[in-house]
Order: structure tokens, then sequence, then C-alpha cells
């Protein structure tokens, strides 16, 4: 048993730091939220911010739209040229799968400064991703309604992963002891 615990050392010391940086963000995250139910930013800051961001990127891109309070739910519906599209809920905020993006990078650590640079650089990068895929979304759905499922459940999932899958590679072979230490 000992010897296999020497052998895969590296193997437990990354899922038991992954695990224990995933649960402790996550945890924070549910108390943030918990935290927003009576806020003025509906339904939470960062939900509320990605919504009005996304609007503005449309209107940018000329396509008319406004994001509303959803009467129903915790969600803001998106409308583009007075038609309901979608609606942007917590989980389109990025922010559970930047949560996903820090832990893999802190569970296989490089140099502290880098470590933080990468975090920060890998952490807006998939914010802002996010934000395009919001817009882009919204145009096909504007334009392509009948093939809301494969873009909501198929591609525009890949994209944002796809963007984390690269990160992780590129951290895992330029940046992490990991990279260096098997390079």
């Amino acid at each position: 048993m000992k010897a296999l615990f020497v052998k895969y050392k590296s193997v437990l010391k990354f899922i038991l730091t992954f695990l224990l940086v995933y649960i402790c963000l996550s945890i924070v995250y549910k108390l943030y939220l918990n935290a927003s139910v009576e806020s003025q930013y509906y339904p939470d800051y960062i939900t509320n911010l990605v919504a009005y961001q996304s609007e503005a990127l449309l209107n940018t891109i000329g396509y008319s739209s406004e994001v509303l309070k959803h009467p129903n739910e915790p969600s803001m519906k998106l409308l583009v040229r007075g038609k309901y599209l979608a609606r942007i809920i917590e989980g389109c905020n990025a922010i559970s799968v930047i949560v996903l993006f820090i832990s893999f990078v802190i569970a296989f650590s490089g140099k502290l400064k880098t470590t933080v640079l990468f975090l920060l650089s890998g952490s807006i990068l998939i914010y802002i991703v996010n934000l395009i895929r919001i817009v882009i979304l919204a145009v096909g759905l504007y334009h392509y309604p009948w093939r809301s499922d494969i873009l909501h459940s198929v591609i525009f999932p890949a994209i944002i992963y796809g963007m984390v899958f690269l990160l992780w590679m590129l951290w895992v072979n330029r940046f992490s002891n990991i990279g260096k230490n098997n390079g």
C-alpha cells in the first residue's frame, strides 16, 4: 500500500489540491450568491453585469437589444430587436467555469508570480470569451431559432470549455512545475 502511495504521490497531491481549492471556491461562490438574494443587482451582481455587458456588445454590433428582470425567476431576459431570445441565468456568468479553471491551475502550481498572472489573465480571457459567446448565441438564436438546442447545448459550451482546456494545456506545458519537470 505504501508503495502505491509513493508511486502515485503526485497524482494524489493533484487530486486533493484540486478538490480542496474547488470546494473552497465553490463555497465562497455559494455564500456570494446567498448574500446577493436581496441585492439591488438582480439576480446577482456578476450575472447582472454579464447581462448588461452582453446588451452593450449586441447594441455595438447593430442588434438593438435590452435586458429586463425576469418576473418569474432569478434571471435576466435578453431581447434583441424586441424579440425575447434567451434568459441570462447565474450559470451564464462564467464564474463556475473560472472556479474550475483556477482549481486546476493551482493544483498544477508553478512559480507564485507566474501562477497569479496566469490566473488573472486566464480568468479575464474566459470572462471575455463568455461575453462573446453570449452575443454570438443571441445573434444565432435571432437568425436561426430552430437551431437553439444545438447552439446552446453543444456549440457554445464547446467554445467556453474548449477555451479552458487550451488554457490548461498551455499552463501544464509552459508554466507549471509539472511541465518543467517532465519537459
